[in-house]
């Protein structure tokens, strides 16, 4: 198995956006919200939203989206074929490396097939 993350595996578009935010299906905590909707493909897609609003640094929102990309690419496959979109919300630039990971790993594992 080959873990890509290339731009089919993206959500590029308002439209794609716009379809997972009608009917969403929520998982949350307090720091990230991820949204999915069942998608039509053969495989999963992500998108990702974090405000300037709640972080406030670009080099804050650029990390906290290199981590949630690098834990959907390597969790794609055990994913159903969903469309998923990240809400980051401020608090959790304070969380500690290791815990928002953590977390992560928690909130995916409710969309494993």
């Amino acid at each position: 198995m080959k873990f890509f993350f290339n731009k089919k595996h993206r959500l590029t578009t308002t439209r794609d956006f716009n379809y997972v935010l009608n009917f969403p299906n929520v998982v949350k905590c307090r720091e990230i919200v991820i949204l999915g909707r069942v998608n039509s493909l053969s495989f999963a897609r992500l998108g990702i939203s974090i405000s300037r609003k709640n972080i406030r640094y670009s080099y804050q929102r650029n990390k906290m989206k290199r981590l949630i990309r690098e834990k959907f690419r390597i969790i794609q496959y055990r994913l159903l074929h969903l469309d998923f979109v990240v809400i980051v919300k401020a608090c959790s630039v304070q969380m500690e490396f290791k815990s928002l990971v953590q977390e992560l790993e928690n909130l995916w594992s409710h969309y494993y097939q």
